[in-house]
């Protein structure tokens, strides 16, 4: 095989869902990357011209709503048309349930459960070989590479795990399956980095299918979790975001013994400098008077998001969630204890069965009383495979339509009067990227996210990954009724000490 051969050749990865399927696609990514293909991550649309350059296109999906699942589909359909020369490469939660859906849709498609997910790292080696081997796949034009690469991929998955099972080692699978293997510190769209520092959960909520896709929780031990932070670190990475499926469920190795999420959080911050982290989302309940003696540290990030779903204990004792409505408000309390102006963000689902308009009454009561800064509120989706999928009584769309309604309505008006709180204060962001209009012309303005998570923008000329100054002006408030990225303006406060570049 010419040995830059893969490198005219694209690999093309989306991703659907969580933070933590980005950071997933991202480590997936750089394995792919090392072996010499060039990378695309831009997402496609029906206006994306053709690209014969792509020889294999990857999706992480998402089995969190029946949207989710239906938008994996049409995205799936569409890199069919997009890639016509690719294998397209389904992995993620919605993959592990729905693995013969998915296949059915071509012979083009190759579905790698998500629990095997990791095996990602893999495919990149079989590519290039696959190439040196089938000369004749190597053109553009010849439409047949993508089910002789998805019957290739099928028949290496089988054998691989024929091999296994025959060794009959239960330390030889999880070494295959590691969840933790697609890690890594370079990132291609984001400017703040991530670990994945947990996968699975020890909950079986009625309404949610994730522990059925990832499986029982598994915590990275410590020592790798740390090992990795001091090397974002030393690369000059400002951030780094902790992700899980449940950070509340984090019980990692460590020395004989095992750390909790806040004994985590104590032995990144007495071991590293500068690095600041962010967490991703938290139950309620894990939010003691402990955990946040940790907070108190100017080095976490004034931003939380806390997993609620429901005002009403009755609701939450039917959804199976570890936690009442008391616990939700102490959490937030405490939290407001240790950081008064921190960015408190939940999710509620609306229209869960037997929801009544009592029920729904004190869920808009919760948070009101917590003044949550945000609320990504969404319409009960009943799941095949869980309890809730049978529940009655059911609640009328019309009437969940409008709760939703009623929740955005709040979340709109939350988030505006945060930013004027906000407004004159100075806080540290770091800048993601410059925007450009339509013809790729620099607006000469640059989006940034704040400490306390508020995607700005401002004038300016900035490196990307860059440490600066804002002073927080205005809420976009057009911009936050249609869900756009950038929520508000700002200001660079200019000084010697306000660019950091990595």
């Amino acid at each position: 095989m010419n040995s830059n051969l893969s490198k005219v050749y694209t690999v093309h990865l989306e991703t659907l869902g969580c933070r933590l399927n980005q950071i997933e696609s991202e480590g997936g990514a750089s394995f792919f990357e090392k072996e010499g293909f060039s990378i695309n991550m831009e997402p496609f649309t029906s206006k994306t011209s053709l690209k014969d350059d792509i020889v294999l296109s990857v999706i992480n999906t998402c089995t969190v709503t029946s949207k989710a699942e239906q938008k994996a589909r049409r995205l799936i359909r569409l890199l069919l048309k997009i890639t016509p020369n690719a294998c397209v490469l389904v992995t993620g939660c919605y993959a592990e349930l729905d693995q013969k859906i998915i296949s059915a849709i071509s012979d083009k498609i190759f579905v790698l459960p998500g629990s095997k997910k990791s095996l990602l790292s893999e495919i990149p080696v079989i590519l290039k070989v696959f190439l040196q081997k089938n000369i004749d796949f190597q053109s553009k034009k010849d439409f047949s590479f993508g089910s002789s690469f998805s019957k290739h991929l099928s028949f290496w998955l089988e054998s691989k795990y024929v091999s296994i099972s025959s060794e009959l080692s239960s330390s030889s699978f999880s070494k295959v399956v590691d969840p933790f293997r697609l890690s890594t510190d370079t990132f291609f769209i984001h400017s703040r980095s991530s670990i994945k520092i947990q996968d699975g959960c020890n909950n079986a909520c009625t309404y949610c299918r994730i522990h059925l896709a990832r499986g029982k929780a598994v915590s990275l031990d410590a020592n790798t979790v740390l090992q990795r932070v001091q090397q974002l670190e030393r690369k000059g990475y400002h951030e780094v975001v902790l992700t899980g499926v449940n950070l509340s469920q984090y019980k990692g190795a460590y020395n004989h013994t095992f750390l909790d999420l806040a004994q985590l959080l104590n032995l990144l911050l007495s071991s590293t400098t500068k690095i600041c982290f962010r967490i991703s989302s938290l139950y309620p309940e894990r939010v003691d008077n402990d955990f946040c003696k940790v907070l108190i540290n100017p080095r976490i990030q004034p931003h939380f998001h806390l997993s609620v779903q429901s005002g009403s204990d009755e609701i939450l004792k039917k959804m199976c969630r570890p936690y009442n409505s008391k616990q939700v408000l102490e959490a937030v309390q405490r939290i407001r204890q240790v950081k008064p102006m921190a960015f408190i963000a939940c999710d509620i689902i609306a229209g869960f069965p037997g929801e009544t308009e009592n029920d729904f009454n004190l869920t808009m009561e919760l948070c009101q009383k917590a003044e949550f800064t945000w609320i990504h509120a969404f319409p009960f989706s009943p799941r095949p495979g869980t309890l809730a999928f049978t529940m009655k009584p059911t609640v009328p769309q019309s009437v969940t339509t409008q709760r939703i309604k009623k929740l955005t309505e709040f979340a709109i008006q939350s988030k505006c009067n945060y930013i004027s709180l906000c407004s004159g204060k100075s806080v540290t962001a770091v800048t993601e990227f410059t925007r450009r209009d339509r013809a790729g012309n620099s607006k000469g303005m640059i989006h940034a996210v704040t400490a306390n998570y508020l995607h700005v923008q401002l004038p300016g000329a900035f490196p990307q990954g860059s440490l600066i100054k804002v002073k927080i002006c205005n809420a976009l408030v057009e911009n936050i009724k249609a869900g756009e990225d950038i929520e508000a303006t700002a200001e660079a406060v200019i000084d010697e000490d306000n660019i950091c570049s990595l």
